[in-house]
């Protein structure tokens, strides 16, 4: 696997993270919308008579899988925050921060760096490859 697959996991479960919060509240939102119809014919025997409690029921489980994710993410975060922290170069340092660990675009990162986006792309080529040899353990999590 190559360094910059394994340093772009982060973001990667960061996005799935907020995607599965998004789930949840919407879930959310279904589960507290109060409609009433106002009939004078009663309403069908085929109505879900569970359906609040199968909508909690999967915040549940998704509310479980995102806590499961953030475990994760902490992790690797902190497993990539050290080996960035292990690097002699600060341009390289503060370039994989930005870019991995705060999921900053490359035109943040070169404004906040005072570069140009070429160089930007440059700087970062060398900090993979210096970066390479700190990483123990290269598995892809997801």
């Amino acid at each position: 696997m190559k360094t910059k697959e394994y340093l772009s996991q982060t973001w990667r479960i960061n996005s799935l993270i907020n995607a599965k919060i998004e789930q949840v509240q919407s879930l959310r939102d279904l589960a507290t919308k109060a409609t009433s119809t106002l009939s004078d014919v009663p309403p069908s025997g085929s109505q879900n008579a569970h359906r609040m409690e199968d909508i909690i029921t999967k915040m549940i489980d998704l509310e479980n899988e995102i806590n499961a994710d953030i475990d994760v993410l902490v992790t690797l975060k902190s497993d990539i925050g050290t080996a960035i922290k292990s690097l002699d170069n600060a341009d390289y340092k503060v370039l994989l921060e930005l870019r991995y660990l705060c999921f900053k675009t490359w035109e943040e990162i070169a404004a906040c760096m005072h570069y140009a986006l070429r160089n930007i792309h440059y700087i970062h080529g060398k900090a993979l490859k210096e970066i390479a040899g700190k990483i123990n353990d290269c598995t892809i999590i997801c």
